[in-house]
């Protein structure tokens, strides 16, 4: 859960069976070892990288809201509002300013792997005309490329010159 916290189709008998117990267990289990349900953990989890991304992203609240695995914009702002105490609207602008300088929405977005090319797919899609050397070529993908960070090699490679 700590790994795959935004995963939006994490759910508690995937979990159980990766640990190895029935779900009625897994929660009894659960709840003993940390004080709350697997489903309140996650919530949790989820809600403290929303601040942290709240705090220093130049993202939407719905933005935000699908990075960290929700999928309902009013359940995000229902649940963010009883764990903090504020909307995330109240908590951006009561908290926005302290510590790091805001970061550009995009790199963000592309960190948290929020740019997909299809539902689930997990592949950053630069956009288009961003001028990213490493996503040139024929396929666009530079992570099949290798992304050694050399955008010559991946140019060569995706034009298929030798180097």
């Amino acid at each position: 859960m700590d790994r795959d916290w935004a995963d939006p189709g994490l759910d508690l008998d995937t979990v159980a069976a990766h640990a190895g117990y029935s779900r009625y267990h897994f929660i009894r289990a659960f709840k003993e070892a940390y004080g709350e349900t697997p489903g309140q953990y996650l919530t949790h989890r989820r809600i403290e990288r929303a601040e942290d991304l709240l705090r220093t992203a130049n993202l939407s609240v719905t933005e935000i809201c699908h990075l960290v695995g929700f999928s309902s914009v009013g359940t995000f702002s229902a649940r963010f509002k009883t764990w903090t105490g504020l909307t995330p609207s109240e908590y951006r602008t009561k908290h926005v300013g302290r510590g790091a300088a805001l970061i550009p929405g995009c790199y963000a977005m592309l960190w948290a792997g929020g740019f997909r090319s299809a539902p689930g797919a997990g592949k950053p899609r630069p956009a288009e005309g961003s001028g990213d050397s490493r996503a040139t070529g024929d396929t666009g993908d530079y992570r099949a490329a290798g992304n050694t960070g050399d955008s010559r090699a991946v140019k060569q490679r995706n034009s298929g010159e030798a180097g």
